[in-house]
């Protein structure tokens, strides 16, 4: 700072400012009533002394520093609306984020090669970045969400997020741009008669534009157009902020043509839509922004990292400047958090500083979790019910070593032995017809649909007729084409019924079949698949309501079922009795006749694609339709 235009008269202090430091006694007051007190110095040194300071409540110092590009300055910050981060972006366009009050670094990244970030605003699933002419929103992570590219002779500076799907976009050009950020795509361009808005705001009322030329116009929030228009500053407008029905300004004033900054806040009631009383502050404003914690107080900031604390309406005190340590570093950008408990001041140098008027400062009122990255699994092993007979051995970790496992193989038995190819059938050879080096040739249907065309060394009597049943009776004969292990097994009743039959002797596992004998017992498979994703078993066994028929409550009980059956088969009965009853799944041609099961002419393969779009549409609507507070069993979930 310039020191040479000061009065020397001003170093010269009225004695009244300093009175002395001896107390002064009141007349009225008996010199015999002072005792002198002497203090143990014995006593003292038992005490304990605190190692730290605590700060002061309402008064916002220094709480922490964080470079996030050394020599870059720092072109804009901002405090993200739903998490505890702080984002940062300079004028190389490399964006920066740190988590907390202890500003630690949580991601960093590039949204623009060379292009300065001008805007930073957070969304609910990302951040949206502003530079020249590009608007582009990724996570929080880095990843692209959208990335809107607009004319090169565009020059945006500011933007305003009106709703949640809504954006507004101005700068040097004669118009305003609005998006819808469901589609990424321009609805309507506002001409403006004055070019040149680089800060806008939003009020119940108006939105509020700065002009480069120092007015500030207030504009209708459907139309757009012009409703009030203050002249401010005749040089140009650097900062401006609203609360309640006060609007106060700051900027720079045209001196011999020259622009000088102007140390008088302009302030304007929108009650009557004048301007009141100007405020005047001590340092040179080139940032302000409302504090409305207990009162309205507005803080401004200069360039030199002088900040000032003082009253709309009131008067400035000197006692109430602030300095920030930038270290010779000029400001460049500053942000308030939705709290109003911490304050962020970006410098040319790279730095950000954070100040708060409490050491656990929190940056919003209710802010949701952040997502980090997945901890070591081997620092915090999850806890493994061994009871449970379906615990999978899989979630034990397994570390990476060289050594003999006790599972490995022996080399006698780990030997590489090529399968060789079947040879080509002449058929294909003889019919095939070449374009290029690609042959192509009609199936000769030799060969029946999932026949096997290796033999295997363990099926040595691969064509052997399949062995009699538990129970004494032959299998069909014609399956000696087939496998062994692919055969189909068919269940020949006796009087008893299904208790005749011995499950066990084809399934040795816990895991339940269901009966295949049943009308429409084409769903068996994929309701099995269905019953392996946790997720949708979950979600089907949690949901109970009031609906006669209910697919989502008759596949929470099949799987039920299925969890207690340990192997024994199980009928999906009511299940197929609840889906015969859709008039939808009828429509689509789900329902099957017993003559269409018979002939075997239909085609399964397109059929239980059908079924499967058609059963996860309807568990989706059943499970979203809330029916109060027995909508839901409870908290469960299934083994």
């Amino acid at each position: 700072m310039n020191f040479d235009g000061l009065d020397p008269a001003l170093a010269e202090y009225a004695p009244s400012l300093h009175p002395p430091m001896d107390p002064i006694l009141d007349a009225h007051l008996n010199p015999s009533l002072l005792q002198t007190v002497e203090l143990d110095h014995d006593a003292l040194e038992g005490l304990p002394v605190a190692d730290t300071v605590s700060m002061m409540e309402g008064m916002y110092s220094e709480l922490q520093t964080a470079v996030s590009e050394v020599g870059v300055p720092v072109s804009a910050v901002h405090f993200d609306l739903h998490e505890e981060m702080l984002w940062v972006g300079n004028h190389g366009g490399h964006a920066t984020s740190f988590f907390g009050h202890d500003l630690e670094r949580y991601s960093s990244f590039q949204v623009h090669s060379s292009n300065d970030i001008r805007q930073i605003q957070s969304l609910e699933n990302g951040v949206m970045f502003l530079t020249k002419n590009n608007l582009k929103c990724m996570t929080r992570g880095g990843l692209i969400i959208f990335d809107y590219l607009m004319d090169e002779n565009i020059d945006n500076h500011s933007l305003l997020l009106t709703d949640n799907s809504t954006l507004l976009l101005g700068g040097m050009q004669n118009h305003v741009i609005q998006m819808d950020l469901n589609t990424v795509q321009e609805t309507q361009k506002y001409t403006v008669e004055v070019p040149g808005i680089t800060i806008m705001r939003q009020s119940n009322r108006f939105f509020f534009c700065g002009h480069t030329s120092g007015k500030l116009s207030l504009r209708d929030l459907r139309t757009f157009k012009t409703e009030h228009e203050f002249d401010a500053y005749s040089g140009s407008l650097s900062d401006f902020d609203v609360h309640g029905n006060l609007v106060v300004t700051c900027g720079f004033s045209s001196r011999m043509n020259v622009l000088a900054c102007d140390r008088f806040l302009k302030v304007y009631d929108l009650r009557m839509m004048r301007a009141i009383t100007p405020l005047q502050v001590h340092v040179d404003p080139l940032f302000l922004r409302f504090i409305p914690t207990y009162t309205s107080r507005l803080a401004i900031i200069s360039q030199r990292g002088q900040c000032q604390f003082c009253e709309p309406t009131g008067l400035a005190s000197p006692a109430d400047i602030f300095h920030v340590s930038t270290v010779s570093q000029a400001i460049m950008s500053f942000d308030v958090s939705s709290s109003k408990q911490v304050l962020a001041f970006g410098d040319s140098g790279g730095c950000t500083h954070l100040w708060a008027d409490t050491p656990d400062a929190t940056f919003n009122t209710y802010s949701r979790g952040t997502e980090f990255a997945l901890p070591c699994m081997v620092d915090n092993l999850p806890h493994l019910d061994w009871i449970q007979d379906l615990m999978p051995l899989s979630l034990i970790p397994m570390p990476l070593t060289n050594e003999t496992l006790l599972s490995d193989w022996p080399a006698i038995n780990s030997t590489p032995a090529p399968r060789w190819a079947p040879p080509v059938d002449p058929e294909i050879l003889r019919n095939m017809k070449q374009v290029g080096f690609i042959g192509y040739s009609p199936n000769p249907r030799t060969k029946l649909r999932n026949q096997v065309p290796y033999q295997l060394e363990s099926e040595s009597d691969i064509f052997s007729q399949v062995p009699e049943s538990p129970i004494g009776r032959e299998e069909e004969p014609h399956l000696y084409m087939v496998a062994k292990k692919y055969r189909k097994v068919t269940i020949k009743y006796s009087k008893l019924g299904l208790e005749d039959f011995d499950f066990k002797h084809y399934n040795k596992t816990l895991f339940a079949g269901l009966e295949p004998h049943i009308p429409n017992a084409y769903c068996n498979c994929m309701i099995q698949v269905m019953y392996l994703l946790e997720a949708v078993r979950c979600l089907v066994q949690n949901h109970l309501c009031q609906k006669e028929f209910c697919l989502s409550c008759e596949l929470g009980f099949l799987f039920h079922m299925l969890d207690l059956s340990r192997g024994d088969p199980c009928q999906a009965s009511n299940f197929l009795r609840a889906f015969r009853t859709i008039p939808e799944a009828a429509a689509l041609g789900l329902i099957l006749a017993d003559s269409d099961e018979a002939t075997g002419k239909i085609n399964l393969g397109r059929l239980i694609q059908s079924w499967c779009r058609f059963l996860l549409t309807q568990l989706h609507q059943e499970t979203q339709e809330l029916e109060g507070p027995q909508a839901y069993r409870g908290v469960g979930s299934s083994r």
